[in-house]
């Protein structure tokens, strides 16, 4: 294992164990790690909405800048001083999600495949973060924002781009004019544009995005806001002097760390590490990484065109076209570079149901590496190990999930245990097949909600089997004989704790009341 793959593989490690932690708080709905790319968006809108404001009643004059936001803090705190204070610290939040989200998509390796575009997109918008927090600072024009604003031309005059040194700016009170201002304006309005650009193309190939975290995550962050805006609202700081040498700054550390950085280093060190790490990066999904897994392949003879497929693709990986063979028929076409590999799709065709008469089972749509027939021999094969073992014993069906927690250790000789690519791959026909064939319950494992990491597989699972989703688990299941159970990757002991939680509440129903008839053709008729 090579040092990246090392390094990557702890801090997954250390994702989870907090992710899942917070889950014990929060619930997987409401856990900020695993809805960061959706509260980046929430601060944004945030940021826009207040900035809309504060510019309204902005003058860009070198006497009125510093004066006019200073009337919001004091004359008109209720609401201007509250809104400038919810801008700073939802820019300040913006900045930490979005390097949150950043460690995190890497530490899961999120960024080659099928996700290299959103890696690509993703890393110039870093980029205009920074270019408008920063600019963000000069507009109020006090004594932090002239240091920032000396500092930053400081360092771009080490650039070979600039043929006069653009800090001489600085350096004299009459050297500003109220052009400075607008144009500063004007490029603090511009820049975040592009951004919201930029961020729609970095989600582009993705279904379904998560453009805002649930209701209660964003009234609690609001409230937070508030509350710091009452408790510590922000305030500008004494009114830029460029004949003064500006010291003891309360600096912004999420925003303005690059100053004191190249303080303690150089302009080149800082330019090299700037560089250097957005080269890093870009280069990241060329670097050697696991191989690719075959995609999703479209059997034209039984797919009938239903789109279910297309619409349950987290990656919109599956477009629709006139059937070759069919006239007035559509079929699923997969895009190569789109397909995650997933099986979803594969779980959402009607045609994967093991209860289909066909020797060697062919579905509309199937996954080369594991076929759904494939699944069904190895299910049926299962089934008949059970079927040897003394009566009496409660025997269990686990299907789970390769990303998450390993179900194959909880593999014994009244258990089976069998493992997709995704949870989402299961065709719900398969629990009511197994019920069917004698055994007393079947448990069902993905990764833990907002963790999925094919997005959207244990969320069409959940919904399938309540009866929310085509293909749904038919209502003539008993939903006692059924349990759905969150586990991560490294929650191997809490999937076994709760396949024998299940395995006790089964024995303990048939002790205390008659046993069920048997779950057989005669009680159920499938389609």
């Amino acid at each position: 294992m090579s040092v990246h793959a090392a390094l990557r593989g702890n801090a997954q490690t250390l994702f989870e164990r907090i992710e899942n932690f917070f889950d014990a708080s929060f619930g997987g709905a409401d856990n900020p790690l695993r809805h960061l790319g959706a509260l980046g968006l929430y601060f944004l809108w945030i940021l826009v909405a207040t900035g809309l404001y504060l510019y309204t009643v902005l003058d860009t004059s070198i006497e009125g800048v510093y004066s006019s936001i200073g009337y919001l803090s004091q004359q008109q705190w209720y609401l201007g001083g509250i809104l400038r204070s919810l801008h700073r610290y939802a820019s300040d939040a913006f900045v930490l999600v979005m390097m949150l989200h950043l460690v995190r998509e890497w530490a899961y390796g999120r960024y080659y495949g099928f996700r290299l575009y959103s890696w690509v997109t993703g890393v110039p918008l870093i980029w205009l973060a920074y270019i408008s927090g920063i600019g963000g600072y000069w507009i109020v024009w006090d004594r932090l924002a002239q240091f920032s604003a000396i500092a930053t031309t400081e360092l771009l005059d080490w650039l070979p781009f600039f043929n006069e040194p653009t800090a001489r700016n600085f350096l004299a009170p009459d050297s500003i004019s109220d052009r400075f201002f607008t144009v500063l304006v004007f490029i603090h309005i511009g820049v975040p544009l592009m951004l919201i650009l930029g961020l729609w193309a970095h989600v582009n190939r993705i279904s379904r995005v998560d453009y805002l975290p649930s209701r209660r995550l964003m009234l609690g962050i609001l409230a937070s806001f508030l509350a710091l805006a009452v408790i510590k609202p922000a305030l500008s700081g004494a009114p830029a002097n460029l004949a003064l040498v500006p010291a003891d700054l309360p600096l912004d550390w999420f925003i303005l760390f690059i100053h004191p950085l190249t303080d303690i280093t150089s302009p080149a060190a800082v330019w090299t590490l700037i560089f250097g790490a957005t080269i890093l990066l870009f280069a990241l999904p060329f670097l050697p990484h696991p191989k690719a897994q075959p995609i999703a392949l479209v059997d034209a003879a039984n797919c009938n065109g239903c789109s279910r497929c297309h619409a349950d693709c987290p990656y919109e990986a599956i477009t629709m076209a006139v059937h070759p063979d069919k006239p007035g028929h559509k079929i699923a076409l997969v895009d190569r570079d789109l397909c995650a590999s997933c099986g979803i799709c594969a779980g959402s065709c009607p045609s994967s149901t093991p209860f289909r008469s066909q020797e060697k089972l062919m579905t509309g749509i199937d996954m080369p590496q594991q076929p759904v027939d494939a699944m069904r021999q190895q299910l049926e094969t299962e089934l008949g190990r059970l079927r040897m073992q003394p009566a009496g014993t409660t025997q269990l069906v686990v299907f789970g999930c390769d990303k998450g927690a390993d179900v194959r250790g909880l593999a014994s000789a009244n258990t089976a245990a069998i493992s997709l690519l995704c949870t989402g791959m299961l065709p719900p026909s398969f629990i009511e097949y197994a019920l069917r064939s004698g055994v007393d319950g079947i448990m069902v494992t993905g990764c833990r909600e907002g963790g999925c990491d094919f997005r959207l597989g244990m969320q069409w699972t959940q919904e399938r089997l309540a009866h929310q989703r085509e293909p749904h688990l038919r209502s003539l299941v008993p939903q006692d004989r059924l349990r759905l159970v969150f586990a991560s990757r490294n929650e191997n002991k809490q999937l076994a704790a709760a396949a024998n939680e299940f395995r006790t509440q089964l024995e303990t129903r048939m002790v205390t009341s008659s046993k069920p008839p048997a779950y057989s053709r005669r009680t159920l008729h499938h389609a």
